[in-house]
């Protein structure tokens, strides 16, 4: 039955991280991105690699944070503070190893997207936590 849980707490996961991801790269963050990383752009984005991005990411949020939150009971607040703190180390992973390793990669972008990778990760475990609870998961 926990098994169960969990697969349910995963398709939840990837709907509604899905939903606020793309709101922030289709209509808040595009012209942000082609400004400051257009010299590093691709003609075309290569979508399997996103889509393995997307598929690891939500199990991970899934496993250590919106299932202990729910299944374990951890509670609503479980997933505010771990869904952040899951954010911020996920994304920072991901921007400071750029912003050390990569000429011309801006400190902007950098902590624009570690705030949004935080967020991001604190609006999906709380909002996920509460569709479980409103649907009896």
């Amino acid at each position: 039955m926990v098994f169960v849980k969990y697969l349910i707490l995963i398709a939840l996961t990837f709907v509604v991280f899905l939903v606020f991801d793309l709101v922030w790269l289709i209509k808040i963050s595009p012209r942000f991105y082609k400004k400051n990383l257009g010299h590093l752009m691709a003609e075309k984005v290569n979508y399997a690699p996103a889509i393995i991005f997307y598929l690891i990411f939500i199990v991970g949020i899934t496993l250590f944070v919106i299932g202990p939150a729910y299944v374990g009971g951890r509670g609503w607040s479980y997933a505010l503070i771990y869904g952040a703190v899951f954010g911020l180390v996920t994304y920072s992973t991901y921007d400071l190893t750029n912003f050390a390793t990569l000429k011309k990669w801006p400190l902007n972008v950098t902590l624009a997207d570690i705030a949004w990778g935080s967020f991001l990760s604190t609006a999906t475990s709380i909002s996920v936590y509460y569709l479980a609870v409103l649907m009896g998961v």
